[in-house]
């Protein structure tokens, strides 16, 4: 607890992905008020042509859960 999930187009390097993951989980620790180890963080890459179905079946689907929402329609 807590676990985190990213959805992106593929593209960035393992590196990148990483970065980010750590970045991610101590954010959400200090946020939280939990320890890092705690936090988990995936990264899963999506197809461009797949973002539409993921956008309207995941992401807007969850609009109660929502905090931040995308400035963006697909």
């Amino acid at each position: 607890m807590p676990h985190v999930e990213i959805k992106c187009y593929p593209g960035r390097t393992e590196e990148m992905k990483q970065a980010c993951a750590d970045k991610v989980a101590a954010v959400v620790a200090e946020a939280l008020g939990c320890k890092t180890t705690s936090v988990s963080v995936a990264i899963k890459e999506v197809p461009q042509a797949d973002w539409g179905k993921l956008y309207h079946e995941q992401i807007m689907a969850d609009q109660d859960v929502l905090y931040v929402k995308p400035g963006y329609e697909a």
